[in-house]
């Protein structure tokens, strides 16, 4: 639930703080005092649209800032709560508390904080939307549109939610079936098209067939070949040295030209080991040892040396097939990718992708009948779910219609209407909520029927119903009691009173009937100066509320009269609220 919320320069309220304990809160106030400012910044909590009017006048920025609990909340809406807050990298405080601030500045630019972590104003609409439901007067509109009937229609009944999920899932795979089939028989000529194309990309790369990292190899090659005479003359050279001619010789093939009597540097070096290791002297002998090492990697070298001097191309024409190769791996990098491991990767894609394009006669039937199988399918589900929903709109009708008659709209009628349609995301029916004057007259649509205070007192018995067995959540509403007087006005602080029971209920009323029913009653007061507006909220102790309802009933606070009647409505709300319980919805479900 909401536990505090502070405000700054938003609208007439320069700073302002509220408190909000279980149960219901009312907000009262003048008009124009800043009522709708506090759910104003509710919504703005909710991650509504930032709009720069709304900044103080001489202020650089308003702030909203909203305290979350979620003790007695249910589990599974404490763990969608808690993984928005972690996935958005945020955190509970120590006292096991969400904290959520939204800024506005000036020039329109708004930022949101979630858990202690700047987010989206759309995370902490996530966040809201399992702690805090807001309905206002542009709610009540909203209410009118066939899309949130039919979620309202599908709220009422649990099994409903289920059924409308697998259907969804059915639906959409239908769908993709659907739009697979169309794309095929509508792009037959393109897609062959696309098939010619990748046949001949895939040929061309088969038909040069390259190895993963081959052009890079290939300029070590011929690299080497463009300087082999040079790394041949350097090569042998070295071996000479170390070998002698004879070596060399048998390295090179038997070439000639070389010297078989020149001293090598392994003969002088095993001569100079031969002069040493018979002496007795210790010195000498650990010479005599190092020679020995270092005739053995002399070996090792001139090994490594005739080796490369082997596998030196001799071919003249190696180097002009090297070159003609990377012109071909040149001509696949130019058109597939930057390199010859991209264009591999490319011709994977192609591969994978001329796999799944069959435009043959054959695809298309083995398609069409996967996308009867699929329509049927989502076809039995539609009609499962549609059946429930009649029962659900049937008992739905009921339910609203008692609780209309409770609201001092005795002989009204709701009625839930359901009509066919072609399949779509939520199924194959359209829902239309509908009100009669009585009994005899035939029902009208909610847009066309209802006045104000009627549309009010729908939107308030409807919640009622759908908050049946929820607990732990926040509802706001927002003078969603206009119009209304009288009789509907008690009924409706009584049934605001029976939601308070298992959730917290924040009411921005004119209705000194409904706030006589809160158990917390914060004030609005507008401060009017020379050159500027202020308003503030507080929270009135008992005598202060028989001020603030005599004021509202007829502008009485001043007089004996209006105290004492404003004392006997707040002692009798008080009084009956003790036997408001939770169970009155269930028994009217029951009765249904």
């Amino acid at each position: 639930m909401l536990a505090d919320i502070a405000i700054e320069n938003l609208g007439v309220i320069p700073a302002a703080s509220a408190e909000f304990s279980s149960g219901l809160t009312v907000l009262t106030g003048e008009t124009g005092a800043g009522k709708t400012m506090v759910v104003t910044g509710l919504r703005l909590l909710s991650g509504g649209r930032a709009d720069a009017s709304r900044v103080r006048t001489g202020a650089a920025n308003a702030v909203v800032e909203g305290r979350f609990i979620t003790e007695g909340a249910p589990n599974d809406i404490v763990e969608r709560a808690t993984g928005i807050v972690s996935n958005a990298g945020g955190c509970v405080d120590e006292n096991g508390e969400f904290l959520a601030v939204r800024s506005v500045s000036a020039n329109g630019r708004s930022k949101a904080h979630l858990g202690g972590r700047a987010v989206p104003a759309a995370t902490l609409g996530e966040f809201s939307d399992e702690l805090l439901t807001i309905h206002g007067q542009n709610d009540q509109l909203r209410l009118l549109s066939p899309e949130r009937q039919l979620d309202a229609l599908d709220r009422f009944d649990p099994q409903l939610v289920e059924l409308r999920k697998a259907f969804g899932s059915k639906y959409l795979a239908w769908k993709s079936l659907d739009r697979d089939l169309n794309k095929r028989l509508n792009s037959r000529r393109e897609l062959a098209q696309e098939v010619d194309r990748l046949q001949f990309a895939i040929n061309e790369i088969d038909e040069v067939s390259p190895e993963p990292g081959e052009d890079t190899d290939l300029v070590d090659q011929i690299r080497r070949l463009q300087d082999v005479d040079t790394l041949r003359d350097q090569a042998a050279t070295a071996l000479s040295a170390i070998d002698g001619a004879g070596s060399l010789s048998d390295a090179m093939g038997g070439i000639a030209g070389f010297d078989d009597e020149q001293d090598s540097a392994s003969d002088q070096l095993g001569q100079a080991e031969s002069a040493l290791i018979g002496s007795d002297d210790p010195k000498l002998k650990e010479l005599a040892t190092a020679l020995g090492e270092i005739t053995t990697q002399l070996s090792e070298i001139s090994m490594e040396l005739g080796g490369f001097l082997s596998d030196l191309p001799a071919d003249p024409q190696a180097l002009d097939q090297l070159l003609t190769r990377q012109q071909q791996l040149k001509l696949l990098t130019r058109k597939y990718a930057a390199d010859i491991d991209g264009v591999i990767e490319w011709r994977k894609k192609a591969q994978t992708r001329l796999d799944s394009i069959d435009i043959s006669s054959e695809a298309l039937d083995k398609l069409k009948e996967d996308v009867k199988k699929a329509h049927t399918t989502m076809m039995r589900a539609a009609k499962k779910l549609s059946t429930v929903r009649g029962k659900a709109a049937t008992k739905l009708s009921t339910t609203v219609t008692e609780e209309l008659q409770g609201l001092a709209m005795q002989k009204a009628r709701f009625v839930v209407d359901m009509t066919t349609v072609d399949a779509g995301p939520t199924g194959i029916d359209q829902v239309e909520f509908q009100l009669a004057a009585n009994a005899l007259s035939t029902p009208r649509p909610l847009a066309s029927s209802a006045s104000g205070g009627e549309l009010s007192r729908v939107m308030l018995a409807l919640e009622v119903i759908l908050a049946a067995g929820t607990t732990g959540t926040t509802l706001v509403f927002d003078e969603v009691d206009a119009g209304v007087g009288g009789r509907a006005a008690v009924e409706i602080g009584r049934r605001l009173a029976r939601l308070a029971n298992d959730n917290q209920v924040i009411v921005v009323t004119h209705l000194p009937q409904v706030a006589a029913y809160a158990d917390t009653h914060l004030h609005v007061a507008k401060d009017v100066g020379e050159g500027s507006v202020t308003s503030n909220v507080e929270s009135l102790t008992y005598e202060r509320r028989i001020e603030e309802l005599s004021r509202m009933l007829a502008g009485l606070e001043d007089t004996a009269t209006g105290r004492a009647h404003a004392a006997e409505l707040l002692e009798r709300a008080q009084r009956e609220k003790q036997d408001i319980s939770g169970g009155v919805v269930e028994q009217l479900l029951a009765s249904a």
